[in-house]
């Protein structure tokens, strides 16, 4: 199809041109989803677009997989079950083998999160298996690139990002040093794209 671009709007010309980037996760009890909207805050904070999806979404419909295609990244989030992703992210992970095929994720950005109740948690797993993941696809992953400070990346990771939620609500954990490490995170992604794809 042929574009005029004179022929376009203002917003039209914006959604042609902005960078997008999706925030893929899954959440058992909320705490995972907590941190992925933080993500998505931090995203939205620079001039791309972002939209968060679920993978039991993805899962249930296999149209908002290829959805994922429009994206220029991809950032991939699990809460750590015994040492790694959570059942329903790895049922998501299985049901990219046709996209992996084709490589139709190729040269996309790609990063990751995790969470668990514990600080350690074997979390690092959890991240090396969402980076295997996206170099399964060809995916070019950034790193979490926040330098520990007592404050934002506690844990001190450098892989992506790590969280810790007590045993308790949703309102009451993670802690808000995490929220904001996330909301860092994410912007760091997306200052990577915005700079480093032309």
């Amino acid at each position: 199809m042929k574009i005029h671009f004179f022929e376009l709007d203002i917003f039209q010309l914006n959604e042609l041109f902005m960078k997008k980037i999706a925030v893929v996760f899954d959440t058992t009890y909320g705490h995972t989803q907590v941190i992925a909207n933080k993500v998505l805050d931090g995203l939205a904070s620079t001039k791309l677009e972002a939209k968060i999806f679920a993978v039991k979404d993805i899962n249930a419909n296999a149209e908002l997989l290829n959805d994922l295609e429009k994206y220029d990244g991809i950032i991939f989030g699990s809460p750590t079950y015994m040492g790694s992703v959570s059942a329903e992210f790895k049922k998501f992970m299985d049901s990219t083998s046709g996209v992996w095929f084709q490589q139709k994720w190729k040269d996309k950005i790609a990063a990751g999160f995790t969470n668990s109740g514990s600080l350690s948690g074997d979390k690092s797993n959890t991240l090396a298996t969402l980076f295997t993941f996206a170099c399964q696809h060809s995916m070019v992953w950034v790193s979490q690139g926040i330098f520990p400070n007592g404050e934002l990346n506690r844990i001190g990771s450098w892989v992506g990002l790590m969280a810790q939620s007590d045993n308790a609500p949703v309102e009451q954990t993670p802690p808000e040093s995490d929220k904001k490490y996330a909301f860092e995170f994410g912007k760091r992604v997306a200052e990577f794209v915005l700079t480093k794809l032309k």
